[in-house]
């Protein structure tokens, strides 16, 4: 008699998501911050852009400013964080790592999330999203929900799911769920909670009568690709279970490098805009360099603040430079081209470096009489390690030189140690 078919498994998506990214990595090195409504704040301590659970019950909204929450801090028992980018990078690398044992095809998409390739029953499925859930729990301290279905879009959905529904347990898998329940979420959640849908979109298909998830998934796709577009219509088709958003491929260029901060406190002489962009220019060129690129244009800008009732000023100015580079002292002069548009008195808030025409390194090396000898002798790479080795502003070139307790620096009042990547700023544990 013949053998029975063997029911070939279809590859199927993880979403991995960390609940609350940069209010779970300060809780995971204190845990006195465990069921506290706590926010972390923008550059210069400005507004919240990371709410607690705690913290969204009390009606903190992301974009609150500090300075009208602070006055009720107290009463609330809110404890506000500025941001620490160095840890939530390092915390976000490990949980990453970790995400790629479970599979060889890992998708980063963002800082907090990923995408897995997944295979197996609907039961040895359930099992691999508890397991990553408790290994990532487990080896790096932060909480995290996992959608597995189908598509991309599905998995994102599960993932929504398994964070605001406790029944779940945080793993959530598309198949495990029956028709009806799927029925039923599907038509209490807005089409404006599915991935890559925002507010202009939600308002064109509300004219057209679609208000959920639900009705999407029910419209036309055809109709849909006409109104809308393409991208929308592989939206519906990957709603009813259809992959239309293939895994992506680790990219290795990048489109531009843009580097640009507010000030915490105002600079008004061209002289102390000369000192920023020195500074900027040093810092681009060790950015490029970490990646393996070049730049062959670059525009430096800067611009007061729109809130200030005094005169406003945004100049720029684009530069072409001589040949792609990632020579400190070929940006740093580049970027000083903005200077004659500066003027001594304006209250200037921000400033900035974008890079772009961005090329691999050594990808069109030049003829030797137009060879850069500062590159040659790696005089980025130097500055970075240094830099890296003894902190930042421990060495610099010209005006970017040593400097200490620049007033215009970004304020973090509030700061967290970094405790992964500093040894003198490692936790201690004191033993009873």
């Amino acid at each position: 008699m013949p053998k029975p078919a063997v029911m070939r498994q279809m590859p199927q998506i993880a979403h991995v998501d960390v609940n609350c990214f940069y209010a779970s990595a300060e809780r995971a090195f204190d845990p006195s911050l465990e069921g506290r409504p706590l926010i972390v704040l923008s550059n210069n301590d400005g507004c919240a852009v990371t709410r607690s659970p705690e913290a969204k019950a009390l009606g903190i909204k992301t974009g609150d400013p500090w300075f009208k929450l602070a006055p009720r801090a107290k009463e609330w028992g809110l404890v506000a964080k500025s941001s620490n980018y160095e840890l939530y990078g390092d915390i976000s690398a490990r949980v990453m790592e970790l995400l790629g044992r479970h599979s060889a095809w890992l998708e980063v998409y963002s800082i907090d999330e990923a995408f897995l390739g997944v295979k197996g029953d609907a039961e040895q499925l359930l099992d691999l999203g508890r397991r990553i859930k408790e290994t990532v729990r487990r080896h790096v301290g932060v909480p995290v929900c996992v959608g597995i279905a189908p598509t991309k879009t599905l998995a994102k959905l599960c993932n929504k799911w398994a964070k605001n529904n406790p029944a779940f347990g945080g793993v959530c898998h598309w198949d495990s769920v029956s028709a009806a329940v799927r029925e039923s979420l599907l038509a209490r959640l807005s089409v404006e909670e599915i991935w890559g849908i925002a507010g202009r979109l939600t308002r064109r298909l509300n004219v057209l009568g679609i208000f959920t998830v639900l009705d999407l998934v029910n419209a036309d796709p055809v109709v849909i690709r006409d109104k809308f577009s393409v991208v929308m219509m592989r939206t519906v088709l990957e709603l009813r279970g259809t992959p239309c958003i293939p895994m992506e491929e680790e990219r290795i260029g990048r489109d531009q490098l843009i580097f640009s901060r507010s000030f915490s406190t105002p600079v008004a002489t061209v002289e102390g805009l000369r000192q920023v962009l020195s500074i900027y220019g040093q810092q681009a060129s060790a950015r490029l360099s970490k990646h393996g690129l070049q730049a062959k244009v670059l525009t430096a800008f800067a611009a007061t603040s729109p809130f200030r009732h005094h005169e406003q000023a945004y100049p720029s100015v684009c530069v072409s430079l001589p040949m792609p580079t990632a020579d400190p002292l070929l940006l740093t002069k580049a970027a000083h081209a903005l200077l004659p548009q500066v003027r001594d008195g304006l209250q200037y808030a921000k400033a900035g470096l974008m890079l772009t025409d961005l090329r691999p390194t050594a990808n069109q090396p030049p003829l030797e009489p137009f060879e850069n000898r500062h590159e040659e002798r790696g005089i980025g790479p130097l500055l970075e390690d240094v830099s890296r080795r003894f902190g930042r502003g421990s060495i610099g070139l010209g005006h970017a030189g040593i400097r200490t307790g620049l007033d215009w620096t970004m304020k973090r009042g509030m700061q967290s140690p970094r405790y992964t990547t500093h040894w003198d700023e490692l936790p201690l544990v004191k033993a009873a």
